[in-house]
């Protein structure tokens, strides 16, 4: 387990959820948006170039409607584009996950998958995915996957 500080993520958001596989054509189609319209060109005060996927404002877990911004993190939230949401991540306990192959082949969707079988005591505050340079080549890529634990220490 990691305790990682908060942060600040502005990009575009979807509500959505993983009944009738929607979650996968929703993530898809913002994915899309996200590389034709150039959106990490259009995010203020970026802190790196880094993409992450984040799930949050669930309903109640993940088999309820959540939210999924795909975004980077910023300096703040003083300014965010108009059609972009802002968004903090809480400090918190995580668990990491690494997915590990082919992206065109789903092993982040296989990696969920997994997590979602697992007895793991999750928050469901914010969960994210990870994409940087270790991820840029799509055909061997690795992808950090961070679920929120609750603590009850």
């Amino acid at each position: 387990m990691l305790q990682l500080k908060s942060f600040y993520v502005i990009g575009i958001a979807v509500r959505t959820t993983n009944e009738n596989g929607q979650a996968g054509k929703d993530i898809q189609a913002m994915w899309t948006t996200f590389m034709t319209d150039n959106i990490l060109a259009k995010i203020p005060n970026k802190t790196s170039t880094t993409v992450y996927g984040i799930y949050t404002d669930y309903e109640l877990d993940y088999t309820k409607p959540y939210t999924t911004i795909l975004g980077c993190e910023v300096k703040n939230l003083d300014e965010i584009p108009e059609g972009m949401v802002g968004k903090k991540i809480d400090s918190g306990l995580y668990q990491k996950f690494e997915a590990k192959g082919n992206l065109m082949q789903g092993v982040v969707y296989q990696e969920w998958e997994k997590i979602w079988t697992m007895d793991l005591n999750r928050a469901y505050t914010a969960d994210f995915e990870v994409y940087d340079e270790k991820s840029q080549n799509p055909e061997d890529a690795m992808v950090e996957i961070f679920i929120a634990i609750n603590n009850f220490d």
